[in-house]
C-alpha cells in the first residue's frame, strides 16, 4: 500500500498551488517546458500541460503557459512527451572513473543505483567514499547507495566463514548498522563468493536490523535456475518477514512459457497477501551478465579451491561444467566479453583452442578469469514478468560491461516492449521506470512529475527512441531522448552531454 499512498500528497500539493498568480512569489523561474504531453509516472494517461521549474524543483503545472519576463529559459517540447527521469534500481559503475555515466544520461537514467550483488566499496565507512565522489567534482546522476552483504563479511572478518559464530554475526550486524545513516539497505549476492556462505542465521539478524530502521533487501539470489528458483525466492520472502524484500533482476534460467511465469508470479502475490512486502526489477533481456564463476560449482569458486579441485576432484569438475554449461544452452550461449576473449563465444574459444569447452574453462580461464553473457532465457517467460504490476525494469548495466543492457535497456523499453511487442501502454512502461521504482525506494519527490517533485524530466518522442547497443557493439549510446535534466540541470541536449555534475546522492 505505501507503493500508492506516497503519491497522495504530491497530487494534493498539486492542486493546492493551482491559484491566479502561481509564479508571483518567485524573482525568477529558471526553466518552463511548453506544449509538453505529460506522462507523470502514475501509470495515468498523458495530458497536455506547461512545467514551470526553480532553481531543482517542479513549482507549477498549467495547461495554458503564463507568459512571464522572469523566465529565464524556455523548452518547447512541441507535443513530445515529459516523463520524469528513468530511476534504475540495479545499475553498476565507479564514480571515481566515470562520474558522467554518459551510458546512462544518453537513455534518460537521472537516478542510478550502486552498492549490488552484494558488493559496494570496500571503505570502513561508507560516507568517505561518498564525500571523496562530491570533492572529486561530483556526479551526473543522482546516486542511491547501497551497501553488500558480501562487504559486511570481508570488512568484519567473516569473509568465507561457512559457519559464522555469534559474535562473528554480531560484527557483521554492527557494521551495518554504522553504515545505515548513509544507504537505503542492503545487497545481497548470495550467488557470488562470499555470499553463498550466507547463513539463514546472519540474514535474520540483518534483516532484523534493517527492518527497525526502514531499510530493504535487495538480493540476487542464491539459485536462479528454474529448478532452485522458488526455493531461492522463499529464502528471500522469510527475510521478508522482518523488512521490505527486492528481488534483483527476476529471471528464470532455462525456464520456459508463460503458465511457468505466472507460477512465480502467483507464489509472489501470494506472499504479498500476506503482507510481505516483496517487489522486483528485470532487464528485457535474454541473456544475463555475470563473471564465468557462475557456471562453476559452489565448491570451486575461490583461487583456493579451485586449486585444491585440479589435483584431487579434476574429473568431477569436468563433468560438472560439461552438464552445466549444456543445460544453459551450451558453449555457443555464452558470449565471452573480457580480454583477450572478448566478442567470443566459449564454443568459438574451444574450437580455435581445439579442446572441450570444458578443459578451456578449467585451463584456460579459471572461475574468476573472464566474464560473459549468456543466453539462458525464454522470451515468452521473461515478457510475461515484466507485465506484472510489482515488476521494475532495470538495466543490472555498467558503462563498461559487454552487454547491450548497459546501454540500451530503457531506450528498449519504450523502441521494443512497448510500441513493437505492446507488453504495456506507454504510460506503464513509464511507470516502471520511474513512479514504481521511487515507490520501492520510499523516494517521495522523485519519480513523478507534480509541484513539489524534484525536476528530473526527459522531453522524447517516443517514436523516436532507438536502442543502439548490441550484443556484438555493446558501447554504443541510445539515441531519442532529446533532453534529459537533471535537478533543474539540462545534462543533455539533442546528441550533445554536458560536462555537468548536478546528481546527487540521494538519502531514503
Amino acid at each position: 500500500m505505501r507503493l500508492v499512498l506516497f503519491l497522495l500528497p504530491l497530487v494534493l500539493l498539486f492542486n493546492a498551488c493551482s491559484d491566479n498568480k502561481p509564479l508571483s512569489r518567485y524573482t525568477k523561474i529558471d526553466l518552463v517546458i511548453q506544449n509538453a504531453r505529460i506522462i507523470d509516472g502514475t501509470n495515468k494517461p498523458a495530458y497536455n500541460g506547461n512545467i514551470y521549474i526553480v532553481d531543482d524543483s517542479i513549482v507549477h503545472i498549467s495547461p495554458d503557459l503564463i507568459e512571464s519576463e522572469k523566465i529565464t529559459r524556455l523548452i518547447d517540447a512541441n507535443g513530445r512527451l515529459v516523463t520524469p527521469g528513468f530511476i534504475d534500481l540495479h545499475s553498476h559503475g565507479d564514480p571515481l572513473k566515470t562520474p558522467e555515466f554518459n551510458n546512462f544520461i544518453a537513455m534518460g537514467v537521472t537516478t542510478i543505483s550502486l552498492g549490488q550483488d552484494g558488493f559496494s566499496p570496500a571503505v570502513a565507512h561508507i560516507d568517505d567514499w561518498l564525500t571523496e565522489i562530491k570533492n572529486g567534482g561530483g556526479i551526473t546522476p543522482n546516486l542511491i547507495p547501497f551497501i553488500g552483504h558480501g562487504t559486511l563479511r570481508r570488512l568484519s572478518g567473516v569473509g568465507e566463514a561457512a559457519n559464522p559464530s555469534k559474535e562473528q554475526i554480531e560484527a557483521m550486524d554492527s557494521l551495518l548498522q554504522s553504515q545505515l545513516e548513509f544507504v537505503f539497505g542492503m545487497s545481497t549476492g548470495l550467488e557470488y563468493n562470499p555470499g553463498l556462505y550466507a547463513t539463514s542465521d546472519e540474514l535474520r539478524q540483518l534483516a532484523l536490523t534493517l527492518g527497525k530502521n526502514n531499510k530493504m533487501i535487495m538480493s540476487h539470489m542464491r539459485n536462479e535456475d528454474d529448478d532452485q528458483l522458488i526455493q531461492s525466492i522463499d529464502e528471500l520472502l522469510s527475510q521478508g518477514k522482518e523488512t521490505q524484500v527486492h528481488i534483483a533482476h527476476l529471471k528464470s534460467v532455462y525456464g520456459q512459457g508463460k503458465d511457468r511465469a505466472n507460477q512465480i508470479l502467483d507464489h509472489l502475490k501470494e506472499a504479498r497477501s500476506r503482507g510481505v512486502e516483496v517487489t522486483a526489477d528485470l532487464y528485457p533481456y535474454n541473456a544475463s551478465y555475470t563473471g564465468i564463476s557462475i557456471v562453476f560449482p559452489e565448491w570451486c569458486k575461490t583461487t583456493e579451491q579451485f586449486e585444491l579441485v585440479k589435483q584431487n576432484r579434476l574429473e568431477e569438475l569436468r563433468e560438472y561444467l560439461r552438464m552445466r554449461v549444456n543445460k544453459r544452452n551450451g558453449p555457443e550461449a555464452t558470449l565471452l566479453g573480457t580480454p583477450p576473449f572478448t566478442g567470443m563465444t566459449l564454443l568459438d574459444l574451444a574450437d580455435s583452442l581445439d579442446k572441450p569447452f570444458e578443459d578451456v574453462l578449467i585451463e584456460d580461464i579459471g572461475p574468476s578469469g573472464a566474464s560473459g553473457a549468456y543466453f539462458v532465457m525464454d522470451s515468452d517467460l521473461q515478457n510475461r514478468l515484466a507485465q506484472a504490476d510489482f515488476v521494475a525494469i532495470a538495466s543490472d548495466g555498467s558503462p563498461t560491461g559487454f552487454h547491450p543492457r548497459g546501454h540500451g535497456t530503457f531506450a528498449r523499453l519504450i523502441e521494443t516492449m512497448t510500441l513493437k511487442d505492446e507488453l504495456f501502454p506507454l504510460a506503464t512502461a513509464v511507470y516502471k521506470a520511474t513512479g514504481l521504482p521511487a515507490a520501492i525506494l520510499g523516494l517521495t519527490d522523485r519519480g513523478i512529475v507534480t509541484v513539489g517533485a524534484k525536476a528530473d524530466l526527459l522531453v522524447f518522442d517516443e517514436e523516436l527512441v532507438r536502442e543502439k547497443s548490441t550484443y556484438p557493439n555493446p558501447h554504443q549510446l541510445a539515441t531519442g531522448f532529446d533532453y534529459v535534466i537533471i535537478n533543474g540541470t539540462v545534462v543533455k541536449e539533442g546528441d550533445q552531454i554536458f560536462d555537468v555534475r548536478p546528481g546527487v546522492v540521494l538519502k531514503k
